[in-house]
C-alpha cells in the first residue's frame, strides 16, 4: 500500500488547474499557485528565514514560509519552468485575460510584463520545433503567442477558437517538440511551429493535456472523461460522472513507464496504466483536486508526486518500490483476482438461468405458435442494417436514417446507440411502444460535423409477448459524408440566394475598440491618483476640525467614485466586444490560411499578423484575399 511521505496544511485557497513547482533559486523546489484576490502564493519550507522585500511580493500573515504574490488581477493560468538557461533558475509566469508577468522570485524583479490583447487561457513553457531558446506559449482568443526571456515575440499563429490546454510533446518522434493545443471546438490541434501538421476531434472541450513519453499524451474533458493518445490513434479513454481537474505524467510503480494521474473535483486522485487505463493506485482528499505536479519537494534526491486540494492540502508521493509493484492500493492482487472472478461466476451462473428458463418456455410452447411466450428466438436469425440520407420534410430535419431488421418475423423491442459526439451523454435508447413493435426500426442519426463515427448497437430481439430477449451486439460506422446525398447535375437549380459580407467595418472596429480601450485605461489612472489627492485633503480638513471643507471634498470623492464605476462598467463592455471582434478577426486568418497549403499557408499567416500590427487595413484584405501584400 502507498502512503503519502509528507502531508501539508497551507491557510490558503488553491484556484484549480493554476499549480506549479520551480527553483527559483536553481536549488529549491518551491510551490507556486494561484489564490483568491488575484494573488499567487509561493510555500518555500527550504529557507524559513528568507524574506522578500519587493513592492510585488509579502510575507503571508499566515504562514511564515510563505510568500504572496500581488497580481492584482484574476489569475487565469499559471506555469514554472527555465526560461532563459544562462541564469540557470526556473521563472515563474502568470498569466491573466490581458497581460502575461514573468517573474524572477529570486531576485524580485519582472523578467517582463506584456500586454495580451487576445488573453491567457492556457499556458506552457519550454522548445518548439527549431527554435532555439525556450518560449513562454499563451493561448487565448483563437490566437497562440510564444514570448522568450526578454519578451520578444517569436511565435505567433491562430487556431480554431478560443484555447483551453497546452502541451508540448515530441509528436512525430524527429527528437523535436510539436504543440499540442485543446480548444472549445472539441479538437487536439497538432502545430509543427506555425504549420498544423493533426488533428484530432473530441466530444467536449479539452480542459488538459499533458506529455506522457515519446508520441503518447493524456487528455481531459469537460465532461468528465480522461485518455491517452498514441500520435492520432486512442489507446484508451474512461468516462467519470465527477470532473478531471489535473493530468500528470508520472512513473508511480518504478516499471519505467510513466502513468496517467488525474485528479477529480469529488477529491479523488488515481493513476492508470497509460497501456489499458486500468486503475493501479488511488487516493481520496477530503475536497476537489486543484493540481497535480512533481518536484523533489525534500530534497533528497527522489521526485515525488505532488497532490494539492483547493483548501490548501498538499500530500506528497514517493514511486512504489519494485516489491510493490502491483500492490500499490490498499487491497491485495488476490482479493481483487477473487473479486473478478467471483463477478464472472455470477454473470455465467446468470446467463445458464436465463437458458434453462428459456428451454423451459420452448418446451411449453408450440413452435408454430407465432405470437406465444417464446423464450428463445429461431438459430438462424440475423440482424440487418442499413444507412440512408433522409432529406426531411416540413415537419422532420434532415438527417442520416438508420435502419435496422431482423431475417424473420420476431421483433425489435429496443436499440441502444452508443456513439462519440452524436448524442446528448454519448447514448441514446429507441424503445417503440408496444402497439408499434415491428421486425424493422428506423432511427434518425444527426452528426454534428463531418467526421467518422462508430456506433456501437444493441438491439433487443424476441417475440410480441416475450419476457426474455436476445441481445445483438454489433458495431456500424457512420461514414465521413453521412449527411450528404448524391444528386444528379440536371435536377439541381441555379441557386437563387447568396450572401454579401464585408470584413473590413469588423478590423476597423477592432482598431475602434482598441482605442477606446487605452483612453479608458488613462483616463481610469487619471482618477484613481485624483481621488488619492482627494482623501489626503479631507483627512487633512478632518484633522484642521474644518468640517465644511471635509464635507465637500468627500462629496466631491463620492461624485469621482460613481464616475470611475460607470467608466469601469464601460470598460468591461468595450473589453468584451473587443475580445468578441478579435476572435472573429483571428478566425477570418486562419480560414484565409486554410485556403492555402504548405508554405504559403505560413506566409499569408505571417503577413496578416504583420498588417495588424502595422494597422494597415487594407494590407490585411490584399493578403487574405490574393495571398501577399505586395501589387
Amino acid at each position: 500500500m502507498l502512503l503519502p511521505v509528507f502531508t501539508l496544511k497551507l491557510r490558503h485557497k488553491i484556484s484549480p488547474r493554476m499549480v506549479a513547482i520551480g527553483r527559483y533559486d536553481g536549488t529549491h523546489p518551491c510551490l507556486a499557485a494561484a489564490t483568491q484576490a488575484g494573488k499567487v502564493f509561493i510555500h518555500n519550507p527550504h529557507t524559513r528565514s528568507q524574506h522578500f522585500n519587493a513592492p510585488r511580493v509579502f510575507q503571508s500573515p499566515l504562514e511564515s514560509d510563505v510568500s504572496l504574490l500581488n497580481i492584482n488581477q484574476a489569475v487565469s493560468c499559471l506555469t514554472a519552468g527555465v526560461l532563459n538557461p544562462e541564469l540557470g533558475y526556473d521563472a515563474l509566469l502568470v498569466g491573466t485575460q490581458t497581460n502575461l508577468l514573468a517573474y524572477d522570485v529570486y531576485n524580485n524583479s519582472d523578467f517582463f510584463y506584456r500586454e495580451v490583447a487576445d488573453g491567457a487561457n492556457a499556458i506552457v513553457l519550454g522548445t518548439l520545433g527549431d527554435i532555439s531558446s525556450p518560449l513562454a506559449i499563451i493561448g487565448g482568443n483563437c490566437a497562440l503567442q510564444g514570448f522568450d526571456h526578454e519578451g520578444n515575440d517569436l511565435f505567433w499563429t491562430v487556431t480554431g477558437d478560443n484555447v483551453h490546454s497546452l502541451a508540448l510533446c515530441d509528436f512525430d518522434s524527429d527528437g523535436k517538440k510539436e504543440l499540442l493545443v485543446g480548444s472549445e471546438d472539441f479538437d487536439i490541434r497538432v502545430f509543427k511551429e506555425d504549420e498544423i501538421v493533426a488533428e484530432m476531434t473530441e466530444t467536449e472541450i479539452i480542459t488538459s493535456l499533458c506529455p506522457m513519453y515519446g508520441s503518447r499524451f493524456g487528455y481531459a474533458l469537460s465532461n468528465g472523461t480522461v485518455g491517452v493518445y498514441d500520435k492520432t490513434a486512442r489507446y484508451w479513454r474512461i468516462k467519470s460522472k465527477n470532473h478531471a481537474m489535473s493530468i500528470h505524467a508520472f512513473d508511480l510503480n518504478s516499471d519505467g513507464v510513466c502513468e496517467l494521474i488525474t485528479g477529480w473535483s469529488n477529491g479523488k486522485v488515481d493513476a492508470r496504466s497509460d497501456r489499458t487505463g486500468e486503475v493501479i493506485f488511488k487516493d481520496n482528499f477530503s475536497s476537489a483536486v486543484a493540481g497535480v505536479v512533481e518536484g523533489d519537494y525534500r530534497m533528497d534526491g527522489h521526485a515525488q508526486l505532488i497532490c494539492c486540494s483547493v483548501d490548501g492540502e498538499i500530500r506528497g508521493y514517493l514511486p512504489g518500490s519494485a516489491e510493490m509493484r502491483g500492490n500499490l492500493m490498499d487491497t491485495s492482487i488476490e482479493q481483487d483476482l477473487i473479486r473478478e472472478l467471483s463477478q464472472k461466476k455470477q454473470n455465467l451462473l446468470l446467463e445458464l438461468r436465463n437458458y434453462e428458463e428459456n428451454a423451459k418456455a420452448e418446451l411449453s410452447s408450440s413452435l408454430n405458435e407465432a405470437d406465444g411466450h417464446r423464450g428463445i428466438i429461431p438459430a438462424n436469425t440475423k440482424l440487418h442494417t442499413a444507412l440512408s440520407v433522409n432529406l426531411g420534410n416540413e415537419t422532420q430535419a434532415a438527417h442520416a436514417e438508420l435502419c435496422i431488421s431482423t431475417s424473420n418475423d420476431t421483433i425489435i423491442r429496443a436499440v441502444l446507440i452508443f456513439a462519440e459526439g452524436i448524442f446528448l451523454g454519448e447514448s441514446h435508447v429507441v424503445h417503440p411502444s408496444i402497439h408499434s413493435l415491428s421486425s424493422s426500426i428506423q432511427i434518425p442519426i444527426t452528426p454534428p460535423k463531418d467526421i467518422p463515427v462508430d456506433l456501437h448497437l444493441k438491439t433487443f430481439v424476441g417475440y410480441r409477448s416475450s419476457t426474455q430477449f436476445h441481445v445483438f451486439e454489433l458495431t456500424r460506422q457512420l461514414p465521413r459524408f453521412s449527411m450528404y446525398a448524391l444528386t444528379s447535375p440536371d435536377s439541381a437549380s441555379q441557386p437563387l440566394s447568396y450572401v454579401n459580407f464585408t470584413i473590413a467595418e469588423r478590423a476597423q472596429r477592432v482598431d475602434e475598440y482598441h482605442s477606446v480601450h487605452q483612453k479608458l485605461s488613462a483616463d481610469m489612472a487619471d482618477n484613481s491618483n485624483l481621488i488619492r489627492s482627494l482623501l489626503v485633503r479631507a483627512e487633512d480638513a478632518r484633522l484642521m476640525r474644518d468640517m465644511k471643507t471635509m464635507k465637500n471634498r468627500y462629496m466631491e470623492l463620492y461624485d469621482l467614485n460613481k464616475d470611475l464605476l460607470n467608466g469601469y462598467k464601460i470598460r468591461c463592455n468595450n473589453h468584451t466586444e473587443l475580445l468578441g471582434n478579435l476572435k472573429a478577426v483571428n478566425q477570418a486568418i486562419q480560414r484565409a490560411g486554410r485556403l492555402r497549403v504548405g508554405k504559403p499557408k505560413n506566409q499569408v499567416i505571417t503577413a496578416c499578423r504583420d498588417a495588424i500590427r502595422s494597422n494597415n487595413i487594407n494590407t490585411l484584405f490584399r493578403i487574405m484575399r490574393v495571398g501577399t501584400a505586395s501589387s
